[in-house]
């Protein structure tokens, strides 16, 4: 069963890298303190947020392509979920981490084919502590929609700094992306 398309993955990768281009140049914008302050929501800060979407891109495409996957918590354990927002100490180290995931799921989305989207995924889960099979296309499907529910909250966050986000309407993503 195909459940998605390579046109959807590519135009996704797009999306995402154009949405963090704006995200980078805004959070440039900010210092540690307003990175740091706690909006309330689920993981609390801008900075938080923005590294467990990180450390949540590098995990999925770790099973899409087969390389490396986020770094190990200090003792040699995986970082959970809830370690995963202290996977890095700076937003310029986030920055530079991020460019270099936003290439990956690029190039990944690239090099992929039709066929490749078939079938299932097998992995370890260390959310559920299981091992666990699901179609390919719903675990990609997965990727783009943590990003989309993510970065929601962080827009939401940016605006409530009266920091206007660029737009995020995939229609007027630029053709050059």
């Amino acid at each position: 069963m195909t459940l998605v398309t390579l046109e959807y993955v590519r135009l996704m990768a797009r999306y995402n890298q154009w949405l963090n281009t704006g995200l980078r140049k805004l959070l440039a914008t900010m210092s540690p303190k307003e990175l740091a302050h706690d909006h309330g929501a689920f993981f609390g800060t801008i900075h938080a947020i923005v590294n467990h979407l990180l450390w949540g891109d590098i995990l999925w495409m770790s099973r899409f392509d087969g390389g490396k996957g986020p770094p190990p918590a200090p003792g040699s354990t995986p970082l959970g979920i809830m370690e995963s927002v202290g996977f890095n100490d700076t937003i310029i180290e986030w920055e530079t981490i991020r460019i270099q995931t936003d290439g990956r799921i690029h190039a990944w989305a690239e090099g992929i084919g039709s066929s490749d989207l078939n079938g299932d995924i097998e992995w370890y889960s260390g959310a559920v502590q299981k091992q666990m099979r699901k179609l390919f296309g719903l675990c990609v499907v997965q990727l783009f929609n943590h990003q989309t529910h993510h970065r929601g909250q962080i827009l939401a966050m940016l605006t409530a700094t009266a920091r206007t986000p660029n737009d995020t309407d995939v229609p007027f993503m630029p053709e050059d992306i």
